[in-house]
């Protein structure tokens, strides 16, 4: 592994005890040993997850964590000659997980203090009783939970816009980059001079074009289809000729690793000089970028040959997904003879992509899930939700961006592979029986693929499909990056990456990097590149997850802001779960808040429609709880 000169001084202790050797230059650990991250049971256990993804995580007894927490980096000594699962002793700890809560200060008991948002409790930092007193009730503050002092103060629980400083600080994340990230993105001109590449091939006479949501500004990817050829050119940002391996850009990326996108507002991955101007595809301007041409066979849609190379294009046209919609529909009319052309490429686009889909689907899965599109006023209180329905603008570019990932994924054996593995056994059998509590019985066919058709086709008949959906997507293991190959299940792919959206996900960034280095021949800068990849995919999979949460999170903040306004009255929902604990989703004026069901008297199933009274709200934790008033009768179920 790599090590910098603050990174040897830290390693001295560990080759001094032979947990880490240094041979020919190089620090590895013996076989031995296993290096991981801690991720914590109830019972106050744990299991090392190991750095090598491949390799079977360790139980650790209590007694054999030495005071490890969850999320520390550690090494452990595996226990071999043991009976029972796979297990191992903590040896040293080379990093502790840093923590963040967020703290209130308020009035509890006749006396001021500081409480977890979370729990209630104090929140155990030392304060003195001026400093106390000098913050208003109801002030937010951020604690680092390992030195366990205040780090910033967020604002008043009183101001809605203080709903994102709680999700950012729970996380660590931050909006604002270094001065000098900024300084480099403004170093490079804002116009590409296509006298400077030679090297690249000219595309900028091909009708590319992007089709993105409505509020997007960077635009990752740009499609052309030839229809006489039969060759799909899918076009993506050219990242990493401006973003170098541990250059200020790069470390700012690689701690982000996504970019967050927030109802009014998204906080990139990339400088905004990079990732909403000189990287993004923005129609007519030219653009450096990688393109793969994707040659298919016209009757069976396989392929042909692809080929991957550096190229300049220029996007003739920047649609938004309605507008392609419209075309479909025949609604929208071309006012140049250059839209004329692309219009017509586009309608020949959708027959080839519908084709594929209905080619994936036989051995992959069409989930309805529903994005919630949240809509704020200007104090980023909540105005309106509605579920976006995907549409045929959507599956187009979905498809074709499919093939360029499996395209990529082709490439190389050891990399950066986007996998999903299939659902345990265990989680199988619980959703049979939670699909059984509503009257759909599983009979398991020949394979996982051919029964979860089946439930699919059952609960079409009744009318339930994007709910029984949201079940099944339950009983998924997560995907995840791995430096391996493992397939992906949700998809039905054997291999499978993610090239397509460098501008806002490393690890295309990093897939990018690698071709450019398998495509040279250049073996060092090959190895260069994979020389941490499997601690890289347990990172950026991390970062995922965040991002996902703090997504998730303040929304669930916004929908109880709104809640708070409405105690005492009365609103549709639906029952989705009941186990650990009875929730519903309102169904109503506002969709997709959950509610905590706290009182009924009546026998309620998964999937009752039902009417609630909104009881109380705790904007400190966003949680909304109603009680169940009664059920509403439907002739579809």
């Amino acid at each position: 592994m790599d090590a910098s000169d603050e990174e040897r001084t830290l390693i001295q202790p560990l080759v001094a005890q032979n947990i880490v050797l240094f041979e020919n230059g190089i620090y590895r650990i013996p076989s031995k040993f296993r290096a991981g991250t801690i991720a914590k049971t109830q019972d106050g256990s744990a299991y090392l997850q190991a750095v090598a993804l491949q390799t079977r995580d360790l139980f650790i007894d209590a007694d054999n964590l030495q005071n490890a927490q969850n999320g520390d980096l550690v090494i452990a000594r595996r226990i071999l000659g043991k009976r029972g699962a796979p297990s191992a002793k903590v040896v040293a700890i080379v990093g502790r997980e840093e923590h963040y809560s967020i703290a209130i200060i308020e009035i509890k008991d006749g006396e001021r203090r500081l409480s977890d948002i979370n729990t209630g409790h104090p929140a155990g930092v030392a304060i003195c009783a001026e400093t106390l007193a000098s913050y208003e009730i109801g002030t937010l503050v951020s604690i680092n939970d390992a030195t366990q002092s205040i780090q910033t103060v967020l604002g008043n629980i009183d101001d809605p816009k203080v709903d994102e400083s709680i999700v950012l600080a729970r996380y660590n994340k931050h909006d604002l980059f270094e001065a000098d990230v900024i300084a480099l993105a403004e170093s490079f001109s804002q116009d590409v001079d296509a006298s400077k590449y030679p090297k690249h091939r000219d595309l900028r006479h091909m009708l590319f074009c992007t089709i993105d949501p409505v509020t997007a500004k960077d635009f990752d990817d740009a499609v052309c289809w030839n229809e006489q050829e039969h060759i799909l050119y899918v076009a993506i940002a050219d990242v990493s000729s401006y973003v170098t391996p541990f250059g200020a850009i790069d470390v700012e990326a690689i701690y982000r690793s996504f970019s967050i996108y927030l109802p009014h507002r998204s906080i990139p991955m990339l400088p905004r000089q990079l990732s909403e101007t000189l990287c993004s595809l923005q129609p007519h301007v030219d653009r450096l970028s990688y393109v793969f041409e994707i040659h298919l066979e016209r009757d069976s849609l396989n392929v042909i040959k692809s080929e991957l190379y550096e190229a300049l294009i220029h996007s003739h046209r920047r649609f938004n997904y309605e507008e392609v919609d419209r075309l479909f529909e025949g609604t929208l009319f071309a006012t140049s003879e250059i839209e004329t052309a692309i219009f017509q490429s586009l309608l020949h686009l959708r027959n080839i992509t519908d084709r594929l889909k209905k080619k994936r689907m036989q051995h992959g899965f069409d989930f309805h899930s529903q994005d919630l599109i949240m809509q704020l006023d200007d104090e980023q209180n909540l105005l309106s939700t509605v579920y976006a329905e995907e549409t045929p603008s959507h599956g187009l570019i979905e498809d074709c961006m499919l093939l360029a990932n499996k395209a990529a994924a082709q490439r190389y054996d050891r990399g950066v592979f986007r996998v999903h593995e299939p659902p345990s056994q265990s989680k199988l059998q619980n959703l049979y029986q939670e699909l059984a509590g509503i009257g759909i019985f599983v009979e398991p066919k020949e394979s996982v693929h051919d029964t979860i058709l089946d439930i699919q086709e059952q609960a079409a008949l009744r009318g339930i499909e994007n709910d029984v959906d949201t079940l099944i997507i339950r009983a998924q293991m997560q995907a995840r990056y791995a430096p391996e190959n493992m397939g992906h299940f949700g998809l039905g792919f054997d291999r499978y990456t993610h090239f397509t959206s460098p501008i806002r996900r490393y690890s295309d960034l990093m897939v990018h990097r690698l071709l450019k280095a398998i495509g040279s021949h250049n073996k060092d800068e090959a190895a260069y590149v994979l020389r941490n990849i499997d601690a890289l995919c347990i990172a950026i999979s991390e970062k995922e997850r965040e991002a996902s949460s703090i997504e998730v999170e303040f929304k669930q903040r916004k929908f109880a802001r709104w809640a708070q306004k409405q105690l005492g009255k009365r609103f549709q929902a639906r029952i989705n779960a009941t186990e650990p604990e009875l929730t519903a989703e309102l169904h109503d004026c506002i969709v997709g808040a959950k509610l905590y069901l706290t009182s009924h008297t009546l026998p309620i199933m998964l999937f009752d429609d039902v009417r609630v009274t909104i009881e109380r709200v705790d904007l400190l934790t966003a949680k909304i709880y109603a009680t169940v008033e009664e059920k509403i009768l439907s002739d579809a179920k």
